[in-house]
């Protein structure tokens, strides 16, 4: 559940990310875009035109402007008013259209807050979602890298100075997608759902100690910059000498579980050493999730076979 969410905060709150301008019902500020109390499914603060079930801001882009362009007067009024009467929520235009003039007459008529923006409805829409996620008490920020690695998302953690950046380098090198660096914002996006994003001013950069400050996107391309990811793994970074793993971990790996906003998070405790190469291991640890994910073992299926091998020798 989120607070009332007049129209006023956030545009404020959107305004500077996607360049929006106040078109429409500027006196519409105290408007609620969500009313005290109410819940709101994951990804729903927003969405494209729909008059059925109308998202709280609903977002028109260049096919929904050509559409009502392609209406008859009588048609295109009648459904503006349609648009534009519900007592809750705003409307985005993205892009130009020459039916401005006449959507922002209808919203000042219906007091309902117009906004436009040359950002696309792609755009408007992810960023709807991030701060639906920023209302939402049901989140929090961890220190690591979050990357998506053979399309799983994983957290690189570990003390400062353990490599995680130099990890995630390696790693985008070698054809992952960066998330976020240093301070992940992860969201508890359903149930048993943990999402991972990246502030908005640190979209983009790593910061690699000896290197600074890179831009991921500009050294590698927009391929190497994921926006958002399901988090399915956490991949523990400790130095060799500071750790002390048990003996039964030769078979099963350092593996626990780690709760984050009440949801159980698999975790891999990786030690870090000269000459160990972590890139690797760390695709080695992911692939081997995925099979786990998918019903296989490798500790029990060598285990089954050595019971099968000592079962046929005593027979």
């Amino acid at each position: 559940m989120i607070a009332a969410l007049p129209a006023d905060q956030a545009f404020a709150a959107l305004r500077a990310a996607l360049a929006l301008q106040w078109i429409g019902g500027r006196s519409a500020g105290a408007r609620l875009i969500c009313r005290e109390g109410e819940s709101l499914p994951p990804r729903s603060l927003g969405g494209l035109l729909n008059l059925v079930t109308a998202p709280r801001v609903q977002v028109l882009g260049r096919e929904e402007l050509a559409f009502f362009a392609s209406l008859d007067a009588g048609a295109r009024a009648s459904l503006l008013d349609r648009l534009l009467a519900t007592p809750v929520g705003a409307t985005v235009l993205c892009g130009d259209s020459p039916l401005i003039e006449e959507f922002s007459s209808y919203a000042d008529r219906h007091e309902s807050p117009l906004w436009q923006t040359s950002s696309t409805p792609g755009e408007v829409l992810d960023r709807l979602s991030e701060y639906q996620h920023e209302l939402d008490a049901s989140s929090t920020v961890l220190h690591g890298v979050f990357l998506e690695v053979y399309g799983l998302g994983v957290m690189l953690s570990g003390e400062s100075s353990t490599g995680k950046s130099e990890l995630a380098l390696e790693l985008l090198s070698r054809g992952h997608r960066l998330i976020a660096d240093d301070a992940p914002k992860l969201t508890r996006v359903a149930p048993q759902v943990i999402e991972g994003t990246c502030p908005d001013a640190l979209r983009n950069f790593l910061e690699v100690r000896g290197l600074g400050i890179l831009n991921v996107r500009r050294m590698f391309g927009d391929s190497a910059i994921k926006r958002n990811k399901r988090l399915r793994l956490i991949v523990h970074l400790v130095r060799l000498e500071e750790t002390s793993l048990p003996a039964e971990v030769r078979l099963s790996g350092a593996r626990a579980t780690r709760y984050i906003l009440d949801v159980a998070i698999p975790e891999i405790t990786l030690p870090i050493a000269p000459g160990r190469n972590l890139a690797v291991l760390v695709e080695c640890a992911v692939r081997d999730h995925i099979l786990r994910l998918g019903g296989y073992n490798a500790e029990r299926d060598l285990m089954e076979r050595l019971q099968d091998e000592m079962t046929g020798g005593a027979a």
